[in-house]
């Protein structure tokens, strides 16, 4: 009778045609650490085995990704500082996905507003954090900007759905708008339509996220829909919950597309043509979204139950056409 919270054991499989290698051993016990969670909890374990870096980069830009390509324009410095913001909000974001106890979950938040302090001092413990030291202290980024996307986190363990809009975009600006107020300023650029720029980017990116992921997210239980409009176009959320689409859902779907499209134009409507040269990444990242919206209106809005994603030749098609 194995104890509680002890994961069973599981068979470490390596390929029958050669014996296994130091080498393959490692990189099964790492795969093997991983899965179970303890990494989460001795984060030192896994910072041995890559740098602080390279763990950003494989959380937040792997190959293919839209962030890949939008920091590949920028000096190593400001790529660096711009993809471990990234890997902060995902880390802080995998909290609401992996961790089913409320409770638990606001530990955990709460540990990383103190890991995000100890990034400022220059004694963080965690990958990411580490990550974050030197971009704090070369960019003089805002804490409060990583601290605000915590709380954005933070409310939506207490709200597995949003009445209206108007809440949906507060969760909308503390999750991903306050990330690239933070690119925007990593990219260079502090001035109010700057701000502005960064701000409807990351709304418009989530919401695009949220269009992608509506099926991925109802498996996790949560609803990420203003609840008024589902009454206006006469989709029951019940019928989501199955992932069934009623007959308003394509409407539905098209509305919120159009309005993901429109922040999008705020936010390139108000970078500057000097600032565009600074701000590439982010253009590229938004070229890049855009595609995918206009990909899955394509398709028919079917994101119940497929994940629909562009192809990595019309990424990097939009990726260039974006940062000419």
């Amino acid at each position: 009778m194995r104890k509680r919270g002890i994961p069973p054991a599981r068979t470490l499989k390596f390929r029958q045609a050669s014996r296994p290698t130091l080498g393959r051993i490692a990189v099964a016990f790492e795969a093997e650490i991983r899965r179970i969670g303890i990494c989460r909890r001795l984060p030192d374990v896994c910072a041995r085995a890559v740098t602080p870096d390279e763990y950003c980069r494989r959380k937040a830009s792997p190959a293919g990704s839209s962030l890949y390509y939008g920091v590949r324009v920028l000096p190593p410095a400001k790529q660096q500082a711009m993809v471990a913001v990234h890997a902060f909000c995902r880390e802080v974001r995998e909290v609401l996905h992996e961790v089913a106890d409320p409770r638990v979950a606001r530990l955990k938040l709460d540990w990383w507003r103190t890991e995000i302090d100890a990034a400022a001092e220059g004694r963080a413990q965690h990958p990411v954090a580490q990550a974050l030291m030197p971009a704090l202290a070369t960019f003089d980024l805002p804490r409060d900007r990583l601290d605000a996307v915590i709380g954005g986190v933070m409310a939506d363990l207490e709200r597995p759905a949003y009445p209206d809009f108007a809440a949906l975009e507060e969760h909308c600006r503390n999750v991903a708008g306050n990330v690239w107020l933070l690119c925007a300023a990593i990219a260079g650029g502090a001035d109010a339509a700057t701000r502005l720029y960064g701000s409807e980017l990351g709304v418009a990116l989530r919401l695009t996220a949220i269009i992608r992921n509506l099926g991925a997210e109802l498996r996790r239980g949560r609803l990420y829909l203003p609840r008024d409009e589902l009454e206006r176009f006469g989709v029951d959320a019940d019928d989501l919950w199955r992932r069934q689409a009623p007959p308003g859902f394509a409407a539905l779907m098209s509305h919120q597309t159009g309005r993901a499209r429109a922040r999008y134009a705020t936010a390139l409507t108000a970078l500057s043509p000097t600032a565009r040269r600074a701000q590439r990444p982010g253009l590229i990242v938004a070229a890049i979204g855009a595609a995918l919206l206009d990909e899955i209106e394509r398709d028919g809005f079917r994101v119940l139950d497929r994940h629909i994603a562009l192809t990595p030749l019309a990424k990097v098609w939009a990726a260039w056409k974006a940062s000419r």
